[in-house]
């Protein structure tokens, strides 16, 4: 039965015109001597007139107003021959609700009006001879309901057909506008995953770096100091090690796993254990903390340990086997200060200003990335009298 029914919908012409037979073959059977008009042979007029009215029923979905035209045409032809009304008229009925429901609303108003003014017309051109005016009126009304009936069918169908489209047009813009908004929360997150990444890689690499230098070069002749160096890259890979599970830990949403596994966010507090880490790889840092020390919003505290971070691992890459650093917190009432500063060569050109080559200078970027999301201000740049500085105000409100 269901196969039926989606045939039977995917031919909607072909039903039209096994109605339109259908209604042809009673017209015929019902053609005949006109008791109205005697003497005239009503089969020679009915049957054409029939067949185009049921052509109506049959092209009615393909060209609705064209079938509206020829079937107001039929109707004045029936009007000038004296062909009463007959069951393919039923084809004007079918005509006005196709026209109300898919035809243009000045073709559907057009066929209210006719609708409205066949029963009238009819009635004043065949007037039944055995019934009075009230009830020749009453005939009248009777005949017009179905028509206006037909259209305010088809009218409803048009507004149903109208509301449904512009639903699943709302649908489809949401759709679209979700996978927008994903298309944008991964790009955001992978971005904030290579910020981590690079953050974590590139500071306890380059700590490494040096303490395996560093090493190899006292290796014979002051074995302790190699010893020492080899322990702070073992206690730096560990703390890779750790931070990598944490950032793996939050791409595996879906996994169950223990919550003592991962390691914290860094925050403010821990920015005098990077300091104390730079020193013993070789790099001197001066550090100040001016203000009142007080609690921050998670977000701030990361991106101040990241700012620092960075900076100082670019102090180690960039400053030359003599650079010294100095970093400077400073707690205001609004918001939280950052200065780091080195004497050494300072970095290349293009990393600060085109923010990198051959994938170089990314550690700039990153921080203002961070910057941005705390809605801060960021200014990096040489030193007047030689090295680098990266100036940071990262406020305690977040960015609207």
């Amino acid at each position: 039965m269901q196969r039926l029914y989606d045939f039977l919908r995917r031919h909607p012409t072909g039903v039209d015109c096994f109605w339109a037979l259908v209604l042809f073959g009673l017209a015929v059977v019902s053609a005949g001597p006109s008791p109205e008009a005697p003497g005239t042979s009503t089969l020679a007029l009915t049957v054409p007139v029939s067949a185009l009215l049921c052509l109506v029923i049959a092209l009615r979905r393909r060209m609705p107003e064209k079938m509206l035209l020829l079937g107001a045409v039929l109707g004045l032809a029936q009007l000038v021959l004296d062909v009463p009304t007959m069951p393919a008229d039923f084809a004007l009925l079918v005509i006005v609700y196709t026209v109300a429901a898919t035809g243009a609303r000045w073709y559907s108003r057009a066929a209210l009006t006719m609708g409205l003014c066949a029963a009238p017309v009819a009635q004043m051109r065949w007037p039944s001879e055995h019934t009075g005016i009230a009830g020749n009126v009453a005939i009248t009304v009777f005949q017009t309901v179905p028509f206006a009936l037909a259209w305010v069918l088809g009218d409803s169908i048009r507004t149903r057909r109208a509301y449904f489209a512009q639903l699943e047009e709302r649908a489809a813009r949401l759709e679209k506008e979700r996978e927008a908004q994903a298309k944008v929360a991964v790009a955001a997150e992978r971005a904030r995953i290579a910020r981590e990444l690079h953050d974590v890689v590139a500071h306890n690499v380059s700590v490494m770096v040096v303490q395996a230098d560093g090493a190899a070069y006292v290796f014979d002749a002051a074995p302790d100091q190699a010893r020492k160096a080899l322990e702070t890259i073992s206690s730096t890979g560990r703390q890779a090690l750790a931070e990598m599970r944490r950032l793996l830990g939050v791409l595996r949403t879906g996994e169950h796993q223990e919550a003592g596994e991962y390691v914290p966010q860094p925050d403010v507090g821990q920015i005098e254990d990077l300091v104390e880490q730079c020193r013993t790889s070789g790099l001197p840092v001066d550090f100040k903390i001016e203000g009142t020390p007080r609690e921050l919003p998670s977000g701030v505290e990361l991106t101040a340990y990241r700012i620092v971070q960075e900076a100082l691992t670019n102090t180690r890459k960039h400053g030359g086997p003599h650079a010294g650093a100095s970093v400077r917190l400073v707690y205001f009432d609004d918001g939280l200060g950052l200065l780091v500063e080195d004497d050494g060569q300072g970095a290349p050109h293009e990393l600060y200003e085109e923010g990198g080559l051959d994938g170089q200078g990314h550690g700039l970027i990153g921080m203002r990335e961070r910057i941005g999301m705390v809605g801060g201000t960021l200014d990096a740049g040489p030193r007047p009298g030689g090295g680098f500085r990266v100036s940071a105000l990262l406020p305690l409100k977040p960015a609207h």
